[in-house]
């Protein structure tokens, strides 16, 4: 009898983390998987959770963390590339290796989280690096999942954490004149897909785009933030080449508050396509932004 064992690479993300308790609480036996794992604060004594140190990076410790796997959910992430590490290193190369992997020993359920506006065209290195990843996961492992959020929301998240910050200021600015549409979805409706795919593949969808049931451009979204937050500001249209400016300026930063790459991502829409799979196929129904908010950011934040 097979151990329905689940492994997640990236499990201390703020994905991996919500998907980590979602496959915990499912009564799934999980083994989080990262450089620097840590026990959640959440977890109780009897727990189906097993911790493995391990860099996605090395294949020799990628194959002691698939041992006995029956599910493998590659959540990791990079966002800033750096001399040690570059885009190409863990969204394509690592990757490839890991499905690699867990198509040799014969895993049959592998997921990739990726995202909505991947594409091999874009302007932006981090966008092509995650579109030659799906490509490179797909070659080593022909029947993998292919997960790709909108932007994800939820407690203590850099999304509606950066748009409080921006609040704070006494004009607020826009990212263009604010109406790029995004369907915002809550983090663990995302987890929730992934545990569902990771127990049983729906027939003949291989990509799947997980968007909130709200299209709201970006404007809307900061005037909920504000109007929750008890804040008016006036909201000012700042072109996107200053963005791409003062993005340059922060790249020197360790850890820049804004890059070019999101830059570049927020200029477009980012919607779901047609032709995929979504939480419908998945008999899933996620929450909408209007109703979630409240618990996400308290009103003084």
């Amino acid at each position: 009898m097979q151990s329905r064992l689940t492994v997640v690479f990236g499990g201390t993300g703020f994905l991996g983390a919500h998907l980590i308790k979602e496959l915990v609480e499912s009564g799934r036996p999980t083994r989080l998987v990262a450089r620097r794992p840590e026990w959640p604060t959440w977890a109780e004594e009897g727990d189906p959770l097993t911790l493995c140190t391990a860099d996605i990076r090395d294949p020799d410790q990628v194959s002691a963390a698939l041992s006995g796997a029956d599910a493998v959910v590659n959540a990791t992430s990079l966002y800033v590339a750096s001399r040690e590490v570059s885009f190409e290193d863990l969204h394509v190369t690592a990757a490839a290796e890991l499905a690699r992997q867990a198509h040799q020993a014969g895993i049959k359920r592998f997921v990739q989280v990726s995202g909505i506006g991947t594409r091999h065209t874009s302007p932006s290195p981090y966008v092509r690096a995650r579109a030659r990843g799906e490509s490179a996961v797909l070659a080593a492992m022909p029947r993998a999942t292919i997960v790709r959020p909108s932007v994800i929301f939820g407690p203590d998240d850099a999304f509606l954490s950066g748009l409080t910050a921006l609040t704070r200021l006494p004009v607020t600015p826009l990212f263009g004149r604010g109406k790029q549409r995004l369907q915002p979805v809550h983090v663990v409706d995302v987890a929730r897909a992934i545990v569902t795919l990771t127990a049983a593949r729906p027939r003949g969808r291989y990509f799947f785009e997980l968007g909130g049931p709200e299209v709201l451009d970006y404007r809307e979204i900061l005037q909920r933030v504000m109007h929750h937050l008890g804040r008016q500001r006036p909201l000012v249209p700042v072109p996107f080449p200053v963005w791409h400016a003062v993005a340059l300026g922060l790249c020197i930063l360790p850890e820049p508050p804004l890059t070019r790459d999101q830059v570049v991502l927020i200029q477009d829409d980012n919607l779901v396509t047609d032709g995929v799979g979504t939480f419908a196929d998945l008999d899933l129904h996620p929450r909408a932004l209007r109703d979630t908010l409240p618990d996400c950011l308290a009103p003084s934040a």
